[in-house]
């Protein structure tokens, strides 16, 4: 596994020896980052990686121009596996951060905001819903062996097939103008 673009184009990512990783290929992730591009996703984005494994969404994102990730990943063999790929590929830094650490706990204890967030749970991962009420995310990208459901918080831009696998895009819907619900209000009788 590789950058597949920016100023980390080439570099190889490393997964733990014997994990239980199941990292999107290649070819997936650059079919991926050819649609944020398109949407104007990277330059400048504040991003999230959920279940970051390697941490390679979060790595393509920075390479690609985005401020800075946070890399959530549950277990510490694979959270210094993130580090030492930040390292290898030059981008470590203040704009990185790896927390070690359950990704619906962190959810649950972070207030902070993304323009983009990634989530790519293993497959047989039942809490979409939940995670799908505290994503704190304009744009999301859904990684998922079957179809998500979204919340009525969320409006799917589209769904990406690559394999046996399914990418789900979606961005968070705005409150209308002095609604906070998310709902339009009713007009004035």
């Amino acid at each position: 596994m590789r950058v597949i673009g920016g100023s980390a184009r080439g570099r190889h990512l490393a997964a733990p020896k014997g994990s239980d990783v199941r990292p999107t290929s290649d070819r997936a992730r650059e079919a991926i980052f050819d649609v944020l591009s398109h949407l104007g996703a990277l330059q400048g984005a504040t991003v999230l990686d959920l279940f970051a494994g390697t941490g390679a969404f979060g790595i393509e994102a920075l390479s690609r121009g985005a401020t800075s990730a946070t890399f959530v990943e549950s277990t510490r063999l694979h959270a210094d596996a993130i580090t030492a790929n930040l390292a290898s590929t030059g981008l470590a830094g203040p704009g990185a951060k790896v927390i070690c650490g359950d990704a619906l706990g962190y959810l649950e204890r972070n207030r902070e905001h993304f323009s983009l967030c990634f989530a790519d749970p293993p497959y047989a991962f039942e809490g979409w819903e939940e995670l799908l009420g505290v994503l704190p995310g304009e744009l999301v990208v859904l990684e998922s062996s079957r179809p998500i459901e979204l919340d009525s918080a969320h409006e799917l831009h589209r769904v990406y097939r690559y394999g046996g696998t399914l990418v789900t895009v979606a961005r968070r819907i705005e409150p209308s103008a002095g609604d906070q619900t998310g709902f339009e209000s009713e007009p004035p009788a």
